[in-house]
């Protein structure tokens, strides 16, 4: 066994399913039970237990590479880490973000169909913040892969500006209103 699946507490089996179930999600239980000469009670098992311990995800979303939307990498150095993080799961433009170890501490994934949009939410959450010592974005020009990542369709009814972001239905500022967000640093 590699690392990954020594690490994941994977067997031949689980390796074999995943791999398939990766490159043709449409497959049955039936046809994967067949590629792997095993019965199709023991795939459907298998499968609800990868599951039932998130090893194996189903995501719907809208396939990155096959579409024109902007897709933006911004990364920055903040003293307010988790503020940004928790901003992630309220903002519709903001797909995810990640702590980072290295240079920069977090780096957030942005969608839109405009670019415009994107550049106004970092000017106005990021570049005027004095908490956040650095920032750069990047928009993705090539993708390899298919990257399947969902959506917040409520992006679109937002028009953000330099001078108040979203307005008043920005979803992170409502959420910190009700006290939704976690407690800050």
């Amino acid at each position: 066994m590699d690392m990954i699946s020594d690490k994941l507490k994977l067997d031949d089996i689980d390796r074999h399913i995943i791999t398939l179930v990766q490159e043709d999600p449409n497959l049955t239980h039936t046809q994967i039970a067949e590629k792997i000469n095993r019965s199709q009670p023991t795939v459907g098992m298998r499968i609800k237990k990868l599951e039932k311990e998130g090893i194996l995800q189903f995501q719907p979303g809208i396939n990155f590479k096959k579409v024109d939307l902007f897709l933006a990498t911004v990364e920055m150095n903040t003293k307010h880490p988790n503020e940004i993080l928790d901003m992630a799961r309220f903002c519709p433009f903001m797909l995810n973000a990640f702590r980072l170890s290295g240079t920069h501490n977090i780096c957030i994934l942005l969608a839109s169909s405009k670019i415009d949009k994107l550049d106004n939410i970092v000017n106005y959450h990021f570049r005027s913040d004095p908490e956040v010592t650095s920032v750069s974005m990047n928009v993705v020009t090539e993708i390899a892969k298919d990257f399947i990542l969902p959506i917040d369709f409520e992006s679109e009814e937002h028009s953000p500006t330099l001078e108040e972001g979203c307005g008043a239905k920005c979803r992170y500022k409502i959420a910190k209103q009700k006290g939704l967000t976690a407690k800050l640093e």
